[in-house]
């Protein structure tokens, strides 16, 4: 009877972490104005909800660097896993803001910017500062630096 009463926290237990993962935004706000939320989690509810236009704050692993796209302005492309089923392309503009450099695969990074949903993952740029002082700053922590 004991293991069994374990057994069952347990499950709870897992279950409430779970949920815990997926809750939804709040969405009672008009949602064509951009929103500030700081967590991974939310970035994985606004990939679940299809959401876009937030300002996330989220720390992944590289798991991939691309090349630069040179196109109009200049980016800096590399792809972070979230958890173990969400990643997302980090498209940094290196016209307003420094190169991370040294950038290597598997290395844990920290950012803030505007997402912007896909089925693939999304996007997540503005991860700088806006020179017209409009937009809200973004920036990426990396190795106990911030690029923006």
């Amino acid at each position: 009877m004991r293991k069994y009463l374990v057994l069952i926290i347990a499950i709870i237990i897992f279950f409430a972490f779970f949920n815990k993962q997926h809750l939804p935004l709040d969405t009672s706000h008009d949602s064509s104005s951009s929103t500030s939320t700081y967590s991974t989690d939310a970035l994985i509810s606004a990939y679940n909800n299809k959401q876009s236009d937030k300002i996330i704050t989220a720390t992944g692993t590289v798991s991939k660097l691309l090349a630069d796209d040179n196109n109009g302005s200049r980016h800096q492309k590399f792809i972070v896993r979230i958890s173990p089923v969400l990643t997302v392309l980090v498209a940094h503009n290196i016209d307003l803001a420094p190169r991370v450099k040294a950038l290597k695969k598997d290395d844990p990074i920290t950012f803030k910017g505007e997402y912007k949903w896909n089925i693939k993952g999304g996007v997540i740029h503005w991860t700088h500062h806006d020179p017209r002082g409009i937009h809200p700053a973004g920036w990426i922590k990396y190795r106990g630096k911030v690029y923006q």
